[in-house]
């Protein structure tokens, strides 16, 4: 009798303290679409989904896993790092640098979000973390590397996705001896390398290592998600101040744009979630999917 495929095991670390946000739902409409498709093609394979809430609950990760999603959330990177959670959440990354290193094929993978990407640059120690001088926010584009180009999730992209940002705090500065030694390399800058124009020079996106990747935008991010953020008075008008009435229209209006907001949706974390899950494949029992496709219609329509 043929041995059973393994489960599925996904956990979405949620960052966000408790705070009321957006992002939690964005999560939680990719995996659940992402499992109907393991499903549709792994009929015998049980998925099974963990919430935790690290910095209000305490809840640590552990490495009963396969993929994990680690979210963005408030705050500064530092605020408790040496808390019983932060040192908990860090020693858990370090278990998945070690798990990869040692066996890779069943390793589990994590995909570092916003504040969690944060936390991994200084722990890691591969680049300075700076307060920026003010929050940046909306849609911008983040430019991938040659080396971004390469990383499945990235490659549908090209040179350049469209993000939504908002933060406080940017990594610069990057250690290149130190992320050699982790066997990282850079994915995505805020800035173009041949641009004449000041963009910034934030990193946007490190593969930390093999197995756990980061970004500092937020891929979750889908059409109600954004307005439900945008067109709030408050934040209305602090994106007018900051970027003018005309910007501020524009960037509502992006989000018809099916080459900007809604394809960054569509494939930058599914497409994640596919690569991760058929490099485990073999090793659990699976049968591999195939890259995800594009769909305007899931981007526009709240779950």
């Amino acid at each position: 009798m043929p041995t059973p495929p393994s489960p599925l095991r996904i956990s979405l670390v949620d960052m966000n303290n408790g705070v009321v946000n957006q992002a939690t739902r964005c999560f939680r409409r990719i995996v659940d679409t992402f499992s109907k498709r393991v499903r549709a093609v792994n009929p015998g394979v049980e998925v099974t989904f963990k919430h935790l809430q690290p910095r209000n609950l305490g809840e640590i990760p552990d490495l009963d896993v396969d993929l994990v999603l680690s979210s963005g959330g408030p705050g500064a990177p530092h605020d408790g790092f040496d808390d019983a959670w932060g040192v908990g959440y860090r020693n858990f990354l370090d278990r998945i640098i070690e798990e990869n290193a040692a066996r890779p094929e069943a390793a589990p993978k994590a995909l570092l979000v916003c504040h969690s990407f944060e936390i991994a640059v200084l722990h890691l120690k591969v680049a300075q973390m700076n307060q920026r001088p003010s929050t940046k926010f909306g849609v911008m584009p983040a430019y991938i590397t040659e080396d971004g180009q390469h990383e499945d999730f990235l490659r549908p992209f090209g040179y350049r996705l469209f993000t939504w940002e908002h933060r406080n705090w940017e990594a610069i500065h990057i250690d290149e001896k130190r992320l050699a030694e982790l066997g990282g390399r850079v994915l995505a800058r805020e800035a173009h390398r041949r641009s004449v124009v000041n963009r910034g020079k934030a990193i946007l996106g490190i593969k930390f290592t093999n197995g756990v990747d980061g970004l500092q935008f937020h891929p979750e991010a889908d059409k109600p998600g954004v307005l439900a953020w945008i067109k709030k008075p408050e934040h209305a008008a602090s994106v007018q101040d900051v970027y003018g009435e005309v910007l501020y229209e524009r960037m509502i209006a992006s989000l018809e744009n099916p080459e900007r907001l809604a394809r960054t949706f569509a494939l930058c974390i599914p497409g994640w979630l596919v690569g991760r899950f058929n490099e485990l494949a073999a090793d659990r029992g699976w049968h591999p999917l195939t890259q995800p496709d594009f769909d305007m219609q899931a981007f526009d329509v709240a779950v």
